[in-house]
């Protein structure tokens, strides 16, 4: 089958590999869209952390975004999976350590994560295989689009899990990328005023397009109180300025991650009473988004930009837009292009 294989820094190609073959357990997707985000650029240009830590090396298979459909079983699964169309958890816990057991595989020392850690191969392939207790199956009203942009709104939605939000409050999101605006979409869907902070232009326009109460710059963002403020940037400075932001006795959420450390000074969250959280997957999101794309009270399919086969991830990886993509900050991809 073809896959898209990362062999160094800078280096890629779509190569012809083994298919997978369903171990005990496992089942075999014919995938059918893959978002691209960020961390797949990382190990494109060999800035992602993991590599240095020894945690994932090349070549590897990238892709954790996805949506398919079962077409092989392995020994022990229910038949039933056969022929539904799905998406999966990205976090591959044990199953046996004490984090698993109590329900937080995503944080398992001895995880695996689809096409980013331990070498599990990802989904920007023809084919995929993962296992079965992995799986969410997707209703009919959840299109492979739809599909593909759970795992990024599973991060989201527990972004504003993790804000305490109500109706009424004013939570401001920096960070106008893909996690942002699916941030700032929950936020919206769960009565809030929403406001978006952000950097470039296009990116700004793009947010001003979907309607959201303000859109800013750092520069002439105004002096109103926040009740929640959501850190989806990858800014080192960010962090902190989003501790500055915050209303006394409220929240901030940290999902985004800069590629150096972002320091807090934690005098000020303790003098402000602030609560923190860090979101590291979508894990424990993962049914609640399928479940709000599926009412239809939020769809974020306007996001996603362009759709090109494996022969174009390279050239977006490097940073190239494709011929006629939108304003949308999401890239995906079909195996089955050409």
């Amino acid at each position: 089958m073809k896959a898209f294989v990362i062999t160094a820094p800078g280096e890629a190609s779509v190569q012809d590999v083994a298919p997978p073959v369903a171990g005990p357990g496992q089942v075999v997707v014919d995938v059918a869209r893959v978002g691209v985000c960020g961390t797949d650029v990382e190990f494109f240009t060999g800035e992602m952390q993991y590599l240095h830590d020894g945690k994932a090396r090349y070549p590897m298979r990238i892709g954790h975004e996805w949506a398919g459909t079962v077409t092989a079983l392995g020994a022990g699964v229910d038949r039933r999976w056969l022929g539904r169309r799905v998406t999966g958890d990205t976090m591959l816990g044990c199953g046996v350590c004490r984090r698993c057991l109590r329900g937080l595989q995503h944080v398992c020392e001895f995880r695996f994560e689809v096409g980013i850690l331990g070498g599990f191969p990802g989904a920007l392939a023809e084919q995929l295989a993962v296992p079965a207790t992995s799986l969410f199956e997707l209703p009919d009203t959840v299109d492979d689009v739809l599909g593909a942009l759970v795992e990024p709104g599973g991060n989201a939605l527990r972004s504003v899990r993790g804000a305490a939000l109500e109706p009424g409050d004013r939570a401001l999101v920096l960070g106008a990328g893909t996690i942002g605006l699916l941030i700032a979409l929950f936020a919206r869907q769960q009565g809030a005023e929403v406001h978006v902070m952000g950097r470039s232009a296009r990116s700004l326009d793009y947010a001003r397009s979907l309607g959201f109460d303000g859109v800013w710059t750092d520069a002439d963002l105004p002096e109103s109180p926040f009740d929640a403020v959501i850190d989806a940037s990858n800014a080192a400075a960010l962090p902190a300025r989003a501790l500055d932001l915050v209303e006394p006795g409220k929240r901030v959420v940290y999902v985004g991650l800069a590629g150096s450390p972002s320091l807090i000074d934690t005098r000020t969250l303790a003098l402000k009473d602030v609560t923190a959280v860090g979101i590291l997957s979508a894990s424990p999101g993962l049914r609640g988004t399928i479940d709000l794309y599926a009412s239809g009270a939020v769809d974020p399919r306007p996001l996603v930009a362009a759709t090109v086969g494996l022969s174009g991830v390279r050239e977006i990886l490097a940073g190239h837009r494709p011929a006629g993509a939108g304003l949308g900050p999401k890239l995906h991809v079909d195996p089955r292009l050409a």
